[in-house]
């Protein structure tokens, strides 16, 4: 099995008392984007790991067999500790996973399925989109790199496991950065 782990456990700082998980964006809750593209593609299952105002999260959220939950009970910690939340449901049985930012609604599910395919041919450890030498998010990771996540702590995400894996790295190349936006502002939403 291949999973998804979507972020959304953040409280949203930059947009002064808004959560932009729930603002809308073209008359779409912000999550239901990237979660959209997410349902279409081929992961296994999507494990959203909420903290801050999970109730307004789960309700808003499309409902789908493939989702499951986790609570970050300590999601003002940063980053690091929603990605180690999510991880709680990877096994080692499982072939990989993908740590996806709920921010960003420009990615597409034939981007997640790039990601997808390149974890199930099993030749890298991570898998990157990539655009002019330029890493974005979502990120994949072969299964076998799991415990290299335990030591993170605050706002350190994914991308630092590319840094230090780049020879053990695929780089898959897309044809825009657009999909790299993430939304923090309110003119984001614009």
């Amino acid at each position: 099995m291949i999973k998804a782990i979507l972020l959304a456990a953040g409280q949203s700082k930059r947009l002064k008392g808004q959560n932009k998980l729930i603002k809308k964006f073209k008359s779409i809750p912000l999550i239901n984007h990237v979660l959209g593209s997410l349902l279409k593609s081929k992961v296994n299952k999507i494990i959203i790991v909420i903290g801050y105002q999970k109730e307004k999260i789960k309700k808003i959220v499309k409902k789908n067999k493939k989702i499951l939950y986790v609570n970050n009970k300590n999601y003002k910690k940063g980053i690091s500790s929603s990605i180690k939340s999510g991880l709680v449901k990877i096994f080692k049985k499982d072939k990989g996973f993908i740590i996806v930012q709920s921010d960003m609604p420009f990615i597409k599910t034939s981007d997640i399925n790039k990601i997808f395919d390149s974890i199930k041919k099993g030749k890298h450890l991570v898998h990157a989109l990539s655009f002019k030498n330029k890493i974005g998010n979502p990120i994949g990771f072969d299964i076998s790199t799991i415990n290299k996540f335990k030591k993170i702590k605050g706002d350190v995400g994914a991308k630092f496991l590319v840094k230090k894996l780049k020879k053990n790295t695929n780089f898959i190349n897309v044809k825009s950065n657009k999909i790299f936006k993430d939304f923090d502002l309110s003119r984001d939403f614009n």
